[in-house]
């Protein structure tokens, strides 16, 4: 009897290239679009209607029934919430790190029992390895395509029901399947983004959940230099939206975002991309995840990245507990932004990460 197999068909290449080795490997294949968002919620246009039908033009393709189901709902009370909740505190969270946890590998996978399989396939660029018994979280062939930054919020038994089938292709191979077997969305962009902001600007869509309080914009000598419409519309290192241009008491030259103070609803802004409020050595995140028992120690040299896209950097271990970890890096690292995930690697594997703690302000 074969092994029955639910994939998160999410209606773009990488998920539907599973479907397919999946169904070349001999395993019985099942598709499952899961709908976290509702189409024209308070702006958002994220296109899920047109992901399910590519989703499902696949699966006819395939011959493998793709079925769709709402989790809205959750969706609002395990991630989105949390979301806003970041943001209103000053945080720049990343909701497709607790989506990952919270929904595919989580609600998702009651789903997948309901279908009668204990495994979800999902066309991450990821590799689980075993080690002494346990589920490790490894990178991918394609280091470009790494997305165990996404995921290193796992736990063993959600790893021990989850398979990664393209760990050993890089994009272009993946595309080139596509090609191979005509399959519909061989050509189709990858998405980027948040899933339910779609393409309009951040903060326009920010606005509909959280009230603007707008606030000075000062530099780093206190001198207010513009008005920020509000400081959950901006994140760290950001350049572009400042509307302050080149202010008299800078040198004409770009303006960059520094720090967000809450308490006196004041945004710092730099001229210098490398200004030390920029710069941070050494970084602290808390609620950390391990993976395994695998573990670093104090004055352990690792591996750690900030955010997604960044190559891991060489850092050493300054203090850790059970709740915290604190390395510092042999170089400043750019724009630390708190909220975002540090997450922490040994050779080729991803060891877990926590929240990047914020920083005080300067004054």
């Amino acid at each position: 009897m074969k092994k029955k197999i639910v994939v998160a068909m999410s209606g773009g290449v990488d998920s539907s290239v599973c479907a397919l080795l999946l169904q070349e490997q001999g395993y019985e294949v099942e598709g499952l679009f899961v709908k976290n968002w509702d189409y024209g919620e308070l702006g958002s246009d994220c296109p899920n209607r047109i992901e399910f039908e590519d989703a499902k033009r696949v699966g006819e393709l395939l011959g493998i029934n793709v079925v769709g189901r709402s989790f809205v709902q959750e969706y609002q009370d395990r991630v989105f919430k949390h979301f806003i909740a970041g943001l209103e505190k000053g945080l720049t969270p990343n909701p497709d790190i607790l989506c990952n946890k919270e929904m595919k590998f989580n609600v998702f996978m009651q789903e997948v029992k309901n279908m009668n399989s204990e495994t979800i396939a999902t066309g991450h660029y990821a590799k689980i390895s075993k080690i002494n018994d346990e589920y490790i979280l490894a990178k991918p062939k394609d280091d470009d395509k790494n997305q165990t930054y996404f995921l290193h919020a796992l736990n063993q038994k959600q790893l021990s029901n989850a398979m990664f089938p393209l760990a050993d292709l890089t994009k272009k191979e993946v595309r080139e399947i596509a090609r191979k077997n005509n399959l519909p969305v061989s050509e189709k962009k990858d998405s980027t983004g948040i899933c339910f902001i779609g393409k309009q600007k951040f903060d326009t869509f920010i606005s509909n959940y959280i009230k603007r309080v707008a606030g000075d914009i000062v530099d780093d000598k206190g001198n207010k230099v513009g008005v920020h419409t509000g400081l959950a519309g901006y994140t760290i290192g950001q350049r572009k939206g400042l509307g302050i241009g080149g202010s008299k008491s800078g040198d004409g030259s770009a303006w960059y975002v520094a720090k967000k103070d809450v308490k006196e609803n004041k945004l710092y802004v730099v001229q210098d991309t490398n200004h030390p409020y920029l710069m941070q050595k050494t970084i602290k995140a808390i609620e950390f995840h391990y993976i395994s028992s695998i573990k670093p120690k104090i004055n352990d040299k690792i591996f750690a990245q900030i955010r997604y896209r960044q190559k891991p950097v060489l850092c050493i271990v300054k203090d850790i507990s059970k709740d915290y970890l604190v390395v510092e890096f042999e170089k400043a690292q750019r724009a630390s932004t708190s909220g975002q995930y540090l997450v922490i690697y040994k050779d080729d594997y991803c060891l877990g990460g926590g929240i990047i703690m914020p920083l005080p302000v300067k004054k």
